[in-house]
């Protein structure tokens, strides 16, 4: 819908009204962000990007989050809204992960909302060629300024993982995977990851 090049000239400003709206309106067969106060909706995803993060997440999550078979000391969440800036920007990862002395209650109460309002310290973006230059750009400049300490790009067409770790106030890449390797990547370097189950139907 809107140019990822296009920026509002004061980062601080509310989003616009229309804006909000319409981002309530959208219908559960899209996914909706508001990024630097622009809308954007992007289909479901297709086969290879929902297998990649299914697979991924699953083999993230056991170790990390439920403690099997790996350390445990994380809250990992597929497709969570998240709400960052005093915009705010309204995220959806395919992935994201807080330590757990950070997000101590995934779930909250009864009156809690349905996104987060707490960044990251993992984001996980599956990209395709529709969302690649977004993913990249417009959302890994969010992550940066909320201090997200790592992001992975995940390209489930080119099979490749992208690791990047925020130092000095900018992301760095630190890793670079591709096709059926085994891998150990930060910020989940305590097991390895078969990278090639991520690709296989």
């Amino acid at each position: 819908m809107a140019d990822p090049a296009r920026r509002l000239p004061d980062p601080s400003a509310p989003n616009d009204p229309d804006v909000e709206t319409a981002f309530q309106a959208v219908p559960d067969t899209e996914i909706a962000e508001i990024l630097d106060g622009e809308l954007y909706l992007q289909p479901r995803p297709a086969r290879p990007h929902t297998r990649a993060a299914t697979v991924l997440g699953t083999q993230v999550a056991g170790p990390f989050d439920l403690g099997a078979g790996g350390p445990g000391g994380w809250v990992i969440l597929f497709e969570p809204e998240i709400h960052l800036g005093p915009r705010p920007d309204k995220l959806v990862p395919d992935l994201a992960g807080w330590r757990r002395e950070r997000l101590p209650d995934a779930i909250g109460g009864d009156d809690a909302p349905t996104y987060y309002d707490l960044s990251p310290d993992w984001a996980c973006e599956v990209v395709s060629p529709r969302s690649e230059a977004r993913d990249r750009v417009t959302k890994m400049r969010i992550y940066r300024r909320e201090g997200v300490a790592h992001v992975w790009l995940v390209n489930p067409i080119a099979r490749t993982l992208e690791v990047y770790r925020l130092e000095g106030g900018r992301y760095v890449q630190i890793e670079s995977f591709e096709g059926d390797e085994a891998v150990r990547a930060e910020p989940f370097d305590a097991i390895e990851l078969a990278l090639g189950v991520l690709w296989r139907g």
